[in-house]
């Protein structure tokens, strides 16, 4: 059985934050709300758990026992409470959070909370706590912004544009787009402004559940010399990792005065 993380405990324990020192990003995109959230969190889920059936079939998903997904669902946990003030759904969310061995150096978070982390980037990258939490930050925030959805939303309203014209001559339908999330919500992929959003969200993140902002530094060090041969900036939808450290320095100022009584809160060094 899949076992959901406890958000409920976390949230009536420790409150919810929703200040908003620290990181301004704007509001979510009106495109994403050609999508219901609620279909597309149900959509994200089937296909999530299609992946971890597959994935247990195969015996790539590491059991709940592992010393990772321990590591990985504790830093997910400490997050929990600092999601809301981002997005007022996530507290209903059911998070889950599994982790799947594979060579592929990646780690995604679907709308509604759903998590996987491929073996790769933890072992290959070897991560430290703070780099992990990093790259946890930056899911989440992908999930928490609704990047997903304003993709899909911008999607649909570029097909409906044209399938209206086709309802019109008596062709086409309306409908079909959001029949087809499923099978676009895997291929899905993030604009360069949505990258650099999740980096600077989930640094906050991380920094409100006492992990070390400057991580991402090196974890972008790291993670450029891993893709050697990678192409150029404006021929990926990814910023380059130089530009990613550029930004995360220059808002390290805005989020170091949240990780340092945070940090003196948990007890991390």
């Amino acid at each position: 059985m899949l076992r959901a993380l406890a958000l409920a405990p976390l949230l009536s324990a420790s409150g919810i934050v929703l200040g908003r020192e620290g990181i301004d990003v704007g509001q979510t995109s009106m495109f994403a709300r050609l999508i219901p959230a609620e279909q597309i969190e149900k959509v994200a889920a089937l296909q999530y758990r299609q992946m971890l059936q597959q994935a247990a079939a195969a015996k790539k998903l590491a059991p709940a026992e592992h010393p990772s997904v321990r590591r990985l669902r504790s830093i997910a946990g400490s997050f929990l409470r600092h999601t809301v003030g981002w997005n007022p759904r996530a507290k209903d969310w059911k998070w889950e959070v599994h982790l799947i061995q594979s060579k592929e150096i990646n780690a995604f978070c679907m709308p509604g909370g759903k998590i996987v982390f491929f073996s790769a980037i933890l072992d290959t990258l070897r991560l430290s706590d703070d780099e992990t939490a990093t790259v946890m930050g930056h899911e989440m925030a992908h999930a928490l912004r609704e990047h997903a959805r304003e993709r899909l939303g911008k999607s649909t309203a570029t097909s409906l544009g044209v399938s209206l014209l086709g309802q019109v001559l008596g062709l086409g339908d309306l409908g079909r787009e959001l029949t087809n999330l499923g099978a676009k919500l895997l291929t899905l992929q993030f604009s360069r402004s949505d990258e650099s959003e999740a980096d600077l969200v989930g640094m906050e993140l991380a920094a409100r559940a006492g992990f070390d902002p400057r991580a991402g530094i090196s974890l972008w060090q790291k993670m450029a010399a891993a893709s050697k041969g990678a192409p150029p900036q404006w021929l990926s939808t990814h910023p380059s990792n130089d530009a990613r450290i550029g930004d995360i320095r220059a808002s390290l100022p805005k989020v170091l005065p949240l990780y340092r009584p945070a940090s003196s809160a948990t007890g991390r060094p």
